[in-house]
């Protein structure tokens, strides 16, 4: 059985999908199942069972030897929440249990952490381990995501038994299909789209440093297939074990994201600038870009989408006619 955590949301209702299309079916999807539209994301996918993620552990204390690999992606992502004690308690003792539970039965694991580890970039974007401890993430979203990475770091060199394999996966912007239920928190491809559809004109932020043109502030994009082709292969290949970032590689801009959500659509672009509001001007990142040479250099080697094919994907095959990968 694989364990995918997080099952009714984004990420890990597209990794359900992608195992399904690789045939595998024997999946246990893990989640808070009380919204109906994320559990739409999961409609028509092949899995055995659905368990309530506060009844997890209950549920797999004898079945730890029917689980071949877990996939730890379901954590609270909301980036304008600023109640420590709920990422305390959904992303890092949470987190920190599944590791204890896949240590102790000899469990592979892939969890998911993320590039807002890195903060406004002082340190770089390179996922070496001894960078960790010295990073400073923007919010508590972030912080509990380096605080369960720094966690696991120091598990590893205490000598205590940790999974046969483990990865965590520092997720970069992230869009693609199965985000209709995040809201505010939905990619700004989703944004843009619904914003042109309404208007023909989308808002970004307007530049409050110099060296940026305005809609010039520079992400790495990547599309959510690449991220689940990722993190089958981690499943599959079994690397070496370790944080490794998950982004294209390169960084493109917010008028570049645009311009293709336009073409994707078909129309002109028309785009307006706005204020960066004043409340997030100082922790407003201008620039992110993940460093890819670990992944590549332990033997991924499937190109990743282009943003402008990606968002042609997203926007024909998906967002027009609200369909579900």
């Amino acid at each position: 059985m694989i364990v995918v955590t997080g099952a009714a949301g984004f990420i890990s209702s597209c990794l359900v999908s992608a195992l399904n299309k690789a045939g595998y079916t024997d999946i246990i999807a893990v989640d808070d199942f009380s919204r109906a539209d994320k559990n739409q994301n999961l409609y028509g996918k092949k899995i055995i069972q659905k368990v309530e993620r506060s009844e997890f552990f209950k549920w797999a204390a004898d079945k730890s030897s029917q689980i071949s690999f877990v996939f730890h992606l379901g954590a609270r992502t909301d980036t304008t929440e600023f109640n420590k004690a709920i990422f305390d308690e959904l992303n890092v003792r949470y987190s920190q249990d599944m590791w204890n539970f896949c240590s102790a039965n000899s469990i592979p694991l892939v969890y998911a952490s993320s590039a807002a580890t890195y903060g406004l970039g002082e340190f770089g974007y390179e996922d070496k381990h001894n960078v960790i401890e010295k990073l400073k993430p923007l919010n508590p979203y972030g912080d509990s995501k380096n605080d369960f990475d720094k966690w696991v770091l120091k598990k590893i060199t205490s000598g205590e038994t940790v999974p046969p394999f483990w990865a965590g996966l520092k997720f970069f912007n992230v869009y693609g299909p199965n985000e209709y239920h995040k809201s505010r928190m939905a990619s700004v491809i989703f944004h843009a789209f619904n914003q042109i559809g309404q208007s023909g004109s989308m808002k970004l932020f307007r530049s409050h440093k110099s060296e940026y043109a305005d809609g010039g502030q520079l992400r790495d994009f990547i599309y959510v297939l690449d991220v689940v082709s990722v993190c089958l292969f981690m499943m599959t290949d079994k690397p070496e074990s370790g944080i490794y970032n998950l982004g294209t590689g390169k960084a493109r801009t917010f008028n570049d994201l645009a311009h293709a959500t336009f073409a994707a659509m078909n129309l002109p672009p028309l785009i307006n600038y706005i204020d960066t509001p004043a409340d997030i001007r100082d922790k407003y990142q201008y620039f992110t870009e993940a460093k890819m040479s670990k992944l590549l250099r332990n033997g991924y080697k499937v190109p990743f989408h282009s943003l402008e094919d990606g968002v042609k994907d997203y926007v024909q095959n998906y967002l027009k006619n609200h369909s579900y990968f």
